[in-house]
């Protein structure tokens, strides 16, 4: 067992480890250690290999007090070869008593971050109100919007136009014909606004640059109107544009001192893996990166790697290599991470366009577990609905599931489905569905013997398949089986109290770095 002043000293020191708390993301939102990644432990066999790809790695299991589930991911992971696997002694509970500190919310190391780069640079920003003068007053403004397309689509500021993440210093620039013109850039809350409008300074734009501040949660706020389905995206740069911007990068090459691998250096590190954790990140936009990329390499858009970092790497002190057409947006990305307090961080140089091993086919890290036989198409289903000869139930996230669903569907979490099936008295037949069928075959597997009086069938392709067939889902009638407590929900999530969620929200993530501080529990490295 490992004791929360062992796990203090290994999170402290420059060993690759990886902490894995097993709880529905809700739960560790409302409490975790900071350094922690969010894996629960109904999703043990589709995210480990993507989360730690080393299985010589150093990996602490917690709870929130009982060892049990600790145990079982425990015996999974020895069975596919993690050898190097401990358990926290009394989970989070144990943490707590011992006098140690605790966060809530997710993505924390990278919020604190933002906060850190506003106050360390004191990044310009603007109120929505000031915002709103501009807009009315027909100033000389652009408003980019540094969220992924369909987080903007869902809800943004009028007139911003879609430059996600590291891509606002990819096109932004291209659409600036005057450097007089002020640029805002806002996401939901803080974090994305903060980085892009800091990035947008760092390369040197003479432009008069903005973070809204709160982005589109203070906007709403504000009691002012935000735009639904909007549909402004930038443009790629030109060739002759890439050229400039990389040109405007490399100061920050010597300032936050990137390093590059050849193609051949590259490769000697990959044949090393085995002694260490190699992340091999191309960080274009997920258009690019399908149309051709380097086998082996992961697509996680630079701005959503800053922004949560812990959704990507789940080991502390491992190796990172990034990947993109020019460089340009590798070494954003490199010289964030850099500052984020990631030592082993490299550009591969010359990008994607002078490497031979390209292909088309995303990365698709190991699913281990074992997938039940026991499938159904999307047409048998239909006929068993129609003829209410079976009870469906739909495990994935409790998110995807409102945003849309088979008619009829429950939602259930994997682990109370065994409970959740022993109620069910009408039915015979139960079909369990995610969204490619991939989760729901492993839970089949889990439970298909322990039903004596229940045949159980995934269904094969999941619910991308249903819809593939042109049937139909909804999202109204959600009908819910037990506690929505698998996902973190964000403010805007909530069809109530909202706004309250919303302040409440924008609270916790300025006072993060105060609570970070006080703490002495994360330290980001100064440059000048």
């Amino acid at each position: 067992m490992f004791t929360p002043v062992k796990l203090k000293n290994l999170l402290n020191s420059l060993k690759e480890m990886s902490l894995i708390d097993l709880r529905e993301e809700g739960e560790f939102g409302k409490e975790h250690i900071l350094l922690a990644t969010s894996l629960p432990f109904t999703q043990l066999e589709l995210r480990i290999d993507g989360l730690v790809p080393n299985k010589q790695t150093q990996i602490i299991l917690m709870d929130q007090c009982d060892e049990a589930i600790p145990q079982l991911a425990k015996k999974l992971l020895n069975k596919w070869n993690y050898r190097n696997v401990e358990i926290l002694k009394g989970g989070l509970e144990e943490w707590k008593k011992t006098g140690n500190e605790t966060y809530s919310g997710v993505n924390v190391p990278s919020k604190a971050f933002g906060e850190y780069v506003e106050k360390t640079y004191k990044t310009p920003s603007l109120k929505a109100q000031e915002l709103k003068k501009l807009i009315e007053d027909e100033k000389d403004i652009l408003i980019f919007d540094a969220r992924p397309f369909d987080e903007y689509q869902r809800m943004s500021i009028p007139g911003a136009i879609d430059a996600p993440g590291v891509e606002l210093v990819n096109r932004a620039p291209s659409l600036i014909t005057n450097p007089n013109t002020q640029i805002i850039v806002n996401c939901a809350g803080r974090t994305r606004s903060i980085i892009g409008a800091q990035s947008l300074i760092n390369i040197g734009l003479p432009n008069p640059i903005y973070a809204l501040e709160n982005g589109t949660m203070g906007w709403h706020l504000s009691g002012y109107q935000l735009e639904k389905g909007a549909t402004m995206y930038a443009q790629n740069s030109s060739t002759k544009q890439k050229q400039r911007l990389r040109e405007l990068v490399e100061k920050l090459v010597q300032k936050y001192k990137v390093e590059f691998l050849d193609y051949d250096s590259f490769l000697n590190m990959q044949r090393a893996e085995k002694y260490s954790n190699l992340f091999f990140f191309d960080i274009r936009s997920p258009e690019e990166y399908l149309r051709a990329h380097i086998r082996g390499s992961r697509n996680a858009p630079g701005g959503q790697l800053v922004q949560a970092t812990d959704k990507y790497i789940g080991v502390r002190n491992s190796k990172i290599v990034l990947v993109d057409d020019t460089e340009t947006r590798s070494i954003m990305t490199a010289s964030w991470l850099i500052q984020m307090g990631w030592t082993n961080v490299y550009v591969l140089k010359n990008g994607i366009t002078k490497n031979p091993d390209l292909t088309t086919a995303p990365f698709k890290p190991k699913i281990y577990g074992e997938p039940s036989s026991r499938s159904i198409s999307p047409g048998e289903l239909k006929s068993l609905l129609k003829n209410n000869q079976c009870f469906l139930i739909d495990i994935d996230t409790s998110l995807k599931y409102r945003e849309g669903h088979i008619p009829g569907s429950y939602w259930s979490l994997r682990s109370s489905l065994k409970k959740e099936i022993s109620k069910i008295v009408k039915y015979n037949k139960v079909v369990i569905t995610s969204h490619d069928g991939v989760l729901a075959s492993l839970a089949t597997r889990d439970i298909e013997n322990n039903q004596p009086d229940k045949e159980i069938f995934f269904l094969k392709g999941g619910t991308n398949e249903w819809k593939e067939n042109k049937y139909i889902t909804e999202t109204k009638n959600p009908q819910f089986l037990c506690d929505t407590i698998d996902v973190q929900y964000k403010p805007y999530d909530h069809s109530e109290d909202t706004k309250k969620l919303m302040t409440e929200y924008l609270d916790w993530e300025v006072n993060l770095l105060d609570q970070i501080n006080i703490n002495n529990s994360l330290t980001f490295p100064k440059f000048n």
